[in-house]
């Protein structure tokens, strides 16, 4: 079994607030987390290398022999290919950045872990270029861009080998592309359109009556799916998570609810969010241009080439219900936002209130309010996890 380390360079940064919680390694975009996309050409242990204050939560395994990845890049089988070419002391580069390393203990002991310093590494670089199939996952907007394109690849690798469960003759099936469902799933009176490409359904997950879903479309393990829900192409959730309402091309990283109506699009929800009944989210500019999103290395609005591109939203946060979130709209962590009008486009983490103005949400508070909602889940709050909240929260105080 090999023993990989995933690590994410300086991009982490570029996808603050949703890698302030977690390793670039832990997104999710598609069907599968990136670790999850490596893990199913690989057999091996995975740990990572990620900031300090996550290490304790996502701890680094070294081995004798060890098999570096950045995870900003998704894998396919010719990358795949190349990296099990590797022999010790050797390195896939492409650009002079990094892509994949084969190291011994003694090399990875005389760095400091920080991915920057790899440049020290005095190993054998073998550069390649790239398939224009492989996707490098540098900014928040490239999960919007490209979470269509991993939907179809992710269930590919979800269902391969595999064998659906029947589903019921009350529901109606459009279109050639399959629709797997899992075991335990349970499915009524819905309406499968596979047209645009396949349908993934997780293990116990139910979907209510009346439901419409629009490939291609992956909805984790034990989700719930409201009555009469509209999900469009791109809808992609991780397990827990609760979805109404109409959703198009959205990503729910796991555990979150978004359960009435209300339209969310172009977006990604990070874990343990709760969007109020009758949320919006714009995804469009009224005059068609890009859209800009705030960017946490510039501390200012950058373009993002998309048309389309609505909220994201770090985890933990929370919105009242009518809330109404213009287009390019950034919300870190452990935010509770309510109140009419348009809030600003930019919420740092740890912020209370909407449009009128925001106050600061203590720590205490925000971490009482955590550990009821992940209780909720059968599950308990860390201690690490709260003292990622601490750090946090004492980053965005000295700001």
């Amino acid at each position: 079994m090999k023993n990989i380390i995933l690590f994410g360079d300086d991009h982490w940064f570029d996808l603050n607030p949703l890698t302030l919680t977690r390793p670039l390694a832990e997104l999710r975009i598609g069907a599968l987390t990136v670790r999850e996309k490596w893990a199913s050409y690989f057999d091996a242990h995975f740990s990572y290398i990620t900031q300090e204050y996550l290490a304790e939560k996502y701890p680094i395994h070294i081995d004798e022999d060890n098999l570096l990845i950045n995870s900003s890049y998704l894998p396919n089988l010719e990358l795949v290919n190349e990296i099990n070419k590797l022999q010790l002391n050797q390195a896939i580069t492409c650009d002079h950045a990094m892509i994949a390393a084969r190291v011994s203990s003694s090399q990875l002991h005389e760095l400091d872990l920080d991915p920057e310093s790899f440049d020290s590494l005095q190993i054998h670089e073998l550069p390649i270029p790239l398939q224009e199939k492989t996707v490098h996952i540098h900014s928040l907007s490239d999960i919007v861009k490209y979470n269509v394109q991993e939907t179809i690849t992710d269930i590919e690798l979800l269902t391969r080998s595999k064998t659906s469960q029947p589903l019921s003759s009350t529901n109606t099936i459009i279109g050639s592309h399959p629709v797997f469902i899992s075991e335990g799933a349970k499915i009524e009176c819905c309406i499968f359109n596979t047209e645009g490409g396949p349908i993934y359904i997780g293990k116990d997950t139910v979907i209510m009556e009346g439901s419409m879903l629009r490939g291609p479309i992956a909805i984790g393990d034990a989700n719930i799916v409201k009555m009469g829900a509209k999900l469009y192409g791109g809808t992609t959730s991780g397990p827990g998570c609760r979805l109404g309402g109409e959703i198009k091309n959205t990503v729910f990283i796991a555990n979150s609810n978004k359960g009435h109506d209300g339209f969310v699009g172009d977006s990604v929800i990070g874990e343990w969010c709760n969007l109020g009944a009758d949320t919006n989210t714009s995804n469009l500019k009224n005059n068609y241009l890009p859209v800009k999103l705030w960017s946490y290395r510039t501390k200012s609005f950058v373009d993002t080439g998309l048309q389309f591109c609505g909220l994201i939203m770090g985890d933990h946060s929370k919105c009242g219900i009518n809330t109404m979130f213009n287009t390019g709209t950034v919300v870190g962590v452990s935010c509770n936002i309510f109140g009419d009008g348009f809030p600003r486009n930019y919420i740092p983490s740890f912020s209370w209130g909407g449009a009128s103005g925001f106050v600061n949400y203590k720590v205490e508070k925000a971490i009482e309010t955590a550990e009821i909602v992940i209780a909720r889940r059968q599950t308990k709050m860390s201690d690490c996890d709260k003292k990622i909240f601490h750090h946090l929260y004492n980053e965005e105080k000295t700001k």
